[in-house]
């Protein structure tokens, strides 16, 4: 008896740790399917690739408390970017470091619309979340800052 329920413990116990596993697998096989260009969005920022925008506009929405009106605008101002990304992402012609300038203006380009389009307050915060991100940028490029601060950027 002792030894009938020890292995079914032992049963569940391996069902249960191995069923999340294979969710988890599945998911992350029909996520590429899904999104077949993807991979050439590649910036850089991890393996998965930026959020879309309209991802990044909720996240600001939550963040800034967006309007509607500031959705719609904050939302078109991203699309513009991945667009002009992607393309600066494929352009084979240019060097590495001429592509890496190029994507940083844009990114510039892209910060300073949105925080147009922004209240006072908004802008604020706004500032805050760019300071963030561009602290974690530094203590993960070339090891500058303080090693201790390991929390992602805000995603915008």
């Amino acid at each position: 008896m002792p030894k009938q329920c020890l292995a079914t413990l032992l049963a569940a116990s391996v069902i249960s740790i191995a069923a999340p596993l294979a969710s988890a697998q599945d998911n992350s096989s029909s996520q590429p399917s899904t999104q077949q260009s993807e991979p050439s969005q590649d910036t850089g920022r991890g393996h998965h690739g930026p959020p879309d925008p309209a991802q990044r506009t909720a996240h600001l929405t939550k963040q800034l408390n967006l309007t509607s009106d500031q959705q719609a605008k904050v939302q078109e101002i991203l699309q513009s970017e991945q667009s002009q990304m992607q393309s600066a992402h494929q352009d084979t012609s240019t060097s590495q470091q001429d592509r890496r300038a190029k994507l940083m203006d844009i990114r510039q380009s892209t910060d300073a619309q949105i925080r147009a389009v922004l209240d006072s307050s908004q802008q604020k915060k706004w500032d805050h979340l760019q300071a963030n991100r561009e602290q974690w940028g530094r203590n993960h490029r070339g090891g500058q800052g303080s090693s201790d601060q390991q929390a992602p950027p805000p995603q915008q």
